[in-house]
């Protein structure tokens, strides 16, 4: 029978590229799996991470197997971002791609007697064959997600397929309420004397149907009668065995969890769901945690799913790469329609080796996720236009929807556009469905222009099912005032965006798909905005779980039918003036506000209530109560607020303007544009302007003043914003900049010769 044995315990680490061992290096760090080097710079404020190969070992006994004979495998759960892995000194197999399960067999170099020695050199440098090449996340590197043996007999279910389990189930609900289960297994080195046995069984353990067949061919259909759906409200699972068997012997056994479902997507109406037209409405997640990295435990994966599951979402877009398998179980248990993707994103390498890694791993992808029922959307590319537009990047990415469907027929496919994508774009029409990545009322507009834009797209395509798939904005729990707005890293106003976004998709059920980006902040080690490095700050919640912002109540008060009420500003503790703004966000449509004890208003309405308050001298316990749920904070009257509840940047950033202005002289900054040939200007992109060290320098600083980021050629996130304009990257910046910065900048550009 098949043996898995984990090898998560008394590993031997070292950070540094010092070549294959030829014994175990019991010098080297005493490290458990899942580990990362990157858990603590990876997100830490230094402005850059370690980026290099690094070296696991580890000893272990050859497993055996009672009939004499078998096989041994390794099974890598995920190494990024690069993996070669060696058995005794010699190498065993080579990886591409830092988020999926990778298997070799290394039965001939298994020792009969003594130990054996497994190292494994993992690199999270940038190589042009391996995707993502670039994207605003930090890449760990590291044996994050664990290591096992897997001993089988010589006849066993197929462990070298693209990392997938052996057999793939196929429910399929039939009108009379039962459902078929399509069922497939492939084994190696069958004989006419193996059979494949099958039983589905429900959620109480009750055997519904069973088949057997020849192992040489293993494919039938059963049927369940009266069988549950599994739903979003109620995700009832059915598991599924394959047994390989030998006359009366058992040899190997497969067993995975699956779940009766239909869906679609239509323009008009949006997703539906077992007939049940359903908006789906949720969250983006990324698998990192405050100094873990993205080495979690399954407890963990399962901690952020329940948080999930708490704020009212039933949708996860998980970004931007393969997640866990522990992830992707918690979705199937907790009923959330999954969107699952590959890390195609942000810019395509013209070399042919990186599309062929593209493909790679979108087979594992789906292959070994393929059983899972909360997935019913593949990701073919995220943002990918940031990178430019080719004929070659269209024919990529309608290869790769064909993949999908070849592979997986059943699911729909989806993409994720970055905002700047036009509406004639050739990219339109290729995937199933489609949503678009809107920073409205934070890289650039207002809040307000998301509905409407979304409006005209819907209007100019009634063909194409339209979502959105990212917006958000930064939220730092510190930054707080009277008047929130747009760039100032308030965790107000996040609140208030978020206010706008929630209403705004309630009022539009046909975008069939909503993803919050990001549930969590996440670790980015090039960023540096808002006063907190190293991190995006969108999330709902904090990088370290600990702390739900404001806008996750926004979400809960929407989403959820469990009564709830939150008071928000708790936060904001200390307060100036003669009356404060209370706001309370809650799913009950009458609100009691009390100041002291003392009743100061009722109001109803939805969702959120606003309430002018006069604040007493001194400390103030505010109290919201609506039916049985109330909620209570403390608030202190001050003379003057603290200093740092206002973002330091603000000041630096309107006296840098105003610098800007002076030196700019005499132009004529409300003069018409120009563009003479052989002359830089704003409409060039960095790339080129980078051949120019003064023009760069110049188009740096005006770029740092519009949108708070640092352009440095070669450093941070050059690669993804290279490709992009000064006119574009600005007017991306989501601050209002005076008249005439633009034009002044393009004046100066001007004065430079293209090189």
């Amino acid at each position: 029978m098949r043996k898995v044995i984990g090898l998560n315990q008394d590993w031997r680490f070292v950070r540094e590229d010092v070549g294959l061992p030829d014994e175990l290096p019991l010098a080297w760090q005493r490290v458990d799996l899942p580990h990362t080097w990157n858990a603590v710079d990876g997100h830490d404020g230094n402005g850059e991470y370690y980026r290099g190969r690094c070296w696991y070992a580890r000893s272990f006994e050859t497993p055996r197997q009672p009939l004499g004979g078998g096989r041994v495998f390794v099974e890598i759960l995920a190494a990024g971002q690069q993996a070669t892995v060696y058995v005794n000194g010699s190498e065993v197999t080579y990886h591409e791609g830092g988020y999926s399960i990778f298997r070799a067999d290394i039965t001939g170099l298994c020792r009969e007697e003594g130990e054996n020695l497994l190292v494994v050199a993992c690199s999270n440098e940038n190589k042009d064959s391996v995707y993502p090449q670039a994207a605003d996340f930090t890449f760990y590197g590291g044996l994050y997600r664990g290591v096992n043996l897997i001993s089988v007999p010589n006849t066993h279910f197929d462990l070298e397929y693209y990392g997938g389990p052996g057999l793939q189930v196929t429910p399929k609900p039939c009108e009379s309420g039962g459902a078929t289960f399509e069922m497939v297994s492939w084994v190696k080195n069958a004989d006419e004397n193996f059979t494949v046995m099958y039983s589905v069984r429900d959620e109480d353990g009750n055997e519904t149907a069973s088949a057997v067949r020849p192992a040489d061919a293993a494919k039938v259909t059963v049927y369940v009668p009266d069988a549950e759906r599994w739903n979003i409200d109620d995700p009832c699972l059915y598991t599924v065995t394959a047994t390989l068997q030998r006359r009366n012997e058992t040899y190997d056994e497969v067993t995975v969890r699956t779940g009766v479902r239909s869906f679609s997507c239509d323009p008009e109406k949006g997703f539906c769901i077992n007939g049940r037209w359903t908006p789906l409405r949720g969250v983006s997640r990324h698998q990192d945690r405050l100094y873990k990295g993205n080495a979690l435990t399954r407890e963990e994966h399962y901690e952020d799913a329940w948080m999930i599951k708490e704020l009212g979402a039933n949708t996860i877009r998980l970004a931007h790469y393969q997640h866990s398998q522990d992830f992707y179980d918690a979705c199937d248990d907790l009923g959330f329609v999954v969107w699952a993707e590959i890390p195609f994103i942000t810019v395509m390498n013209q070399d042919p080796a990186a599309h062929l890694n593209c493909i790679s791993q979108m087979k594992e992808l789906i292959i070994q996720n393929y059983n899972h029922p909360s997935i019913c959307f593949w990701g073919v590319s995220n943002e990918i236009l940031i990178g430019g537009i080719s004929e070659q990047l269209v024919e990529n990415h309608k290869e790769l929807n064909a993949l999908c469907k070849e592979l997986d027929p059943t699911r729909l496919t989806t993409i994720a556009h970055v905002s700047m994508t036009p509406i004639d774009s050739p990219v339109h029409g290729i995937t199933d469905v489609e949503s678009y990545n809107h920073y409205f009322g934070w890289y650039g507009g207002k809040m307000e222009d998301n509905g409407p834009w979304m409006d005209n797209f819907h209007k100019v395509h009634p063909e194409i099912c339209l979502g959105l798939s990212e917006y958000g904005c930064e939220g730092i729990i510190t930054y707080h005032g009277p008047n929130p707005a747009c760039k100032d890293y308030s965790e107000d106003y996040q609140a208030m965006y978020h206010e706008h976004m929630a209403r705004m998709l309630e009022e539009r059920p046909w975008i069939w798909s909503s993803h919050v980006w990001n549930m969590f902040d996440f670790g980015c080690a090039a960023r540096d905005e808002g006063g907190v490095a190293g991190r995006n700050n969108k999330g709902l919640v904090t990088i370290d779980r600990k702390t739900k912002k404001d806008s996750y109540y926004v979400y809960q008060a929407y989403w959820t039918e469990e009564p709830m009420i939150h008071l928000c500003g708790r936060r904001y503790a200390q307060r100036a003036g003669e009356t404060t703004c209370i706001k309370v966000y809650s799913n009950q449509p009458r609100v009691t506000l009390y100041l002291n004890g003392d009743p100061v208003e009722v109001q109803t309405g939805s969702r959120v209530f606003s309430f002018t308050v006069a604040l007493k001298e001194g400390f103030n316990i505010i109290t919201a109560a609506a039916g049985d749920v109330k909620d209570s904070m403390t608030l202190e009257k001050v003379e003057q607020e603290p200093s740092i509840y206002t973002l330091p940047e603000d000041k630096e950033r309107a006296e840098g303007v105003a610098n800007w202005f002076k030196l700019a002289g005499d132009l004529d900054l409300k003069a018409p544009m120009e563009f003479p040939e052989g002359k830089y200007s704003i409409r060039d992109t960095l790339e080129e302007i980078a051949k120019c060290p003064e023009a760069i320098a110049m188009v740096s600083e005006a770029i740092m003043l519009a949108t708070g980021r640092k352009v440095c050629p070669g450093e941070g996130m050059w690669i993804m914003m290279k490709a992009a304009t000064p006119e574009k990257l600005c007017k991306m910046g989501g601050a209002e900049m005076p008249e005439g910065f633009m034009e002044s900048l393009n004046a100066k550009l001007i004065k430079f010769d293209k090189k």
